[in-house]
């Protein structure tokens, strides 16, 4: 059995010998995880773009279809006039913010040694 992505077919045995093949799945995509880390507030479209700066509204769009896809956000649709749409994190996605701040405080760290190297060199 294969599980289907955006980028096409895993095979199953992949996930098996390397099980992070399943996170990097979800959160493959130039812009997911910033956009997974705004979303620790719930936000509308126009102000993720703001704080996204970059990203195109179609590949904003995708990305935000693909994490609602993954089970990572929630899409509220308000029914008005005009219409209101917010995203946020589900349970799913709240359990990813973790790693998110580890990956935050890794990448301080790898910045302040690099920024040293290069003083040296």
């Amino acid at each position: 059995m294969s599980r289907t992505s955006f980028q096409g077919e895993i095979p199953e045995e992949q996930i098996d010998v390397c099980p992070v093949t399943a996170t990097q799945n979800v959160i493959a995509g130039k812009w997911k995880i910033i956009i997974l880390w705004h979303l620790r507030e719930t936000r509308r479209f126009g102000e993720l773009q703001r704080l996204v700066p970059g990203v195109s509204k179609g590949i904003l769009t995708a990305q935000l279809r693909e994490l609602e896809k993954d089970q990572m956000v929630h899409r509220k649709v308000y029914q008005e006039v005009p219409p209101k749409v917010e995203y946020s994190l589900t349970d799913a996605g709240r359990t990813f913010m973790p790693i998110l701040e580890s990956m935050g405080e890794w990448g301080k760290k790898y910045d302040l040694v690099k920024k040293s190297r290069d003083e040296i060199e």
